[in-house]
């Protein structure tokens, strides 16, 4: 891995490319037409609860999922007609990593990677020393904490020198100061080695501190795709604390705001702030607190399910 520089906003042919993916799996449809890219330089999240879709889509991108239709290229590189070509590009840690509990890290990394010709012996050492096991990498993986297999893990897919990491739900078994190093590292790798990075998970809160953008999955529909902070809306958020409630809900309605399920109110563009003010004083709302709110990907998570603006 030869430091390189990157950025979020890179610009150019995608580096992945999702267009009209299906798969039925006994007839019943696990994705419906899914369309996305994935930028050269970015972190990207592929977020959805279990049964969503987001491991039948990483198993078609990595080629052992085949899909009823639809096109994955990576580096403009067809999966379904030259995958072992598309794969050069591409390192994962999909579903659960598994060793051979017996051997150690590197003995394990030694067999892993001979599936696939094999690597140097200084490019293993490089891998083992980014992820920071170069103390334990001779012990038994039987003896390994989850953050330490997760590293090496890391490791393995590392070591073909990928252009895009997959990470299937990378923080899963790992305690708070594991998901802090994780997060630290990928970042590094976009930052320091210009390696792509899509992070595929159920949780919210780590996709949208980590990730530039997202793909939100509900039934293996794509139900959004935009940045994960400063989300646009046709629209201002705001907490509102004021009584009584159906005085002020009156208000709101009449300026064409609504109440979202957060207890947050929305106004519509065109609406100014100091006229609900001016409407709730009118109205005899007494106003104890109101506060510009930015809009998160946990609100638009919950949209998909509930219609809101």
């Amino acid at each position: 891995m030869s430091s390189a520089d990157a950025s979020s906003g890179a610009t150019g042919p995608p580096l992945l490319k999702v267009a009209g993916l299906r798969k039925s799996f006994a007839r019943r449809p696990a994705l419906h037409g899914l369309d996305f890219e994935v930028r050269d330089g970015e972190i990207f999240g592929l977020l959805g609860h279990n049964g969503s879709g987001k491991s039948t889509t990483i198993g078609i991108i990595l080629g052992l999922v085949h899909a009823d239709g639809g096109l994955v290229e990576v580096a403009g590189i067809s999966v379904a007609r030259e995958r072992e070509r598309a794969m050069r590009q591409v390192g994962a840690i999909f579903e659960s990593p598994r060793f051979y509990e017996y051997l150690t890290g590197w003995r394990n990394l030694q067999v892993l990677t001979s599936f696939s010709g094999g690597v140097s012996r200084a490019a293993m050492e490089e891998a083992v020393r980014w992820v920071g096991l170069e103390d334990r990498i001779h012990d038994q993986v039987g003896t390994y904490s989850q953050g330490m297999r997760q590293r090496l893990a890391l490791a393995q897919a590392l070591l073909p020198r990928p252009r895009l990491l997959i990470l299937d739900e990378p923080t899963n078994g790992l305690d708070p100061d594991g998901i802090v190093d994780l997060r630290h590292r990928i970042r590094k790798l976009r930052d320091d080695f210009a390696i792509t990075v899509i992070v595929c998970s159920h949780l919210l809160v780590e996709v949208e501190q980590l990730c530039d953008r997202v793909v939100i999955l509900r039934s293996g529909h794509k139900v959004y795709e935009g940045a994960c902070r400063g989300l646009e809306e046709p629209g201002r958020r705001y907490r509102l604390d004021a009584e009584p409630r159906d005085a002020m809900l009156g208000v709101l309605h009449r300026l064409g705001g609504s109440l979202l399920p957060d207890g947050e109110v929305f106004l519509p563009e065109a609406t100014d702030v100091a006229d609900l003010v001016k409407g709730l004083v009118s109205a005899g709302v007494a106003i104890r607190g109101l506060a510009r709110q930015e809009r998160t990907l946990e609100q638009v998570y919950l949209e998909t399910r509930t219609g809101s603006p």
